[in-house]
């Protein structure tokens, strides 16, 4: 079964013109096709755009999963791209429960720069216990996640990784997916992590 990897980062703002971030976001795709899993986003602009056309340059699969309700809503709404993916989900469920969809469809996350849709996404996937790679030096939330969990009072677990360097974050995300099982139901979830009664 291929895994399927998200990449949740910026859509707008000042971190998707740093060049250095556009170079990283295809890179951080083609290392995911390269790896044979499935790329998937919210089919939104900016660098989870630039990750999905790097993963398409080296004949990877790509997934994004859209706000909108349908293809006009998609492109011309949410002024959102669509000609770097395989398959677009068009949810027309708004922004925030797409974030909900996007986490709960994929096997792992890498954050790069981000927003609060970002920091969103980190949160949920954060509390189902998913693998979370962090792309650091990428400005936005991506760069203040560990503090962001201190102030929640919460701990940097052992399923949150943080590079630089997108081939070795990658690596080091399928590593963790290879040797850690998940857990398979939300109740399993709670009570792991001692929640439930």
């Amino acid at each position: 079964m291929k895994y399927r990897i998200g990449v949740m980062g910026s859509a707008q703002g000042p971190t998707i013109k740093v060049q250095e971030n556009i170079k990283k976001a295809i890179e951080i795709g083609q290392e995911i096709a390269k790896a044979d899993c499935i790329l998937v986003n919210g089919a939104c602009p900016g660098l989870p755009d630039e990750a999905a056309y790097g993963a398409k340059n080296v004949g990877g699969m790509t997934m994004g999963i859209s706000p909108a309700f349908s293809e006009e809503e998609h492109t011309k709404t949410y002024k959102s791209p669509k000609e770097n993916y395989d398959i677009i989900i068009y949810t027309g469920m708004g922004l925030m429960e797409r974030d909900l969809i996007n986490i709960r469809s994929v096997d792992a996350i890498i954050v790069m720069g981000g927003g609060v849709g970002t920091l969103n996404e980190f949160a949920v996937a954060f509390d189902d216990m998913k693998i979370v790679g962090v792309l650091t030096g990428t400005g936005g939330v991506s760069d203040h996640i560990d503090k962001i969990l201190e102030i929640c009072g919460r701990k940097v677990e052992d399923y949150v990784i943080f590079d630089s360097e997108p081939k070795r974050l990658v690596a080091k995300v399928l590593e963790r997916l290879t040797k850690y099982p998940r857990p398979v139901t939300e109740d399993e979830r709670i009570f792991k992590s001692g929640k439930g009664e």
